[in-house]
């Protein structure tokens, strides 16, 4: 189960990164940095799930 809430925030966080670089001009100026902000933590967060779950393919959870 913790699996497919790993898939569905990586799925996410490149979504809204896409979003965010498709929409740039149209997204307000006060609203995009923050929003550009969470979108790269998000991004480097789903990086770091994609490794941690590459890492731990042989484990047996106990």
């Amino acid at each position: 189960m913790v699996s497919n809430s790993y898939l569905i925030f990586i799925i996410l966080a490149f979504t809204l990164g896409g979003v965010l670089i498709m929409k740039r001009d149209t997204i307000p100026t006060p609203l995009k940095k923050w929003m550009a902000l969470t979108a790269v933590i998000m991004v480097c967060l789903a990086f770091y799930l994609i490794v941690y779950s590459l890492l731990n393919i042989g484990s047996n959870p106990q």
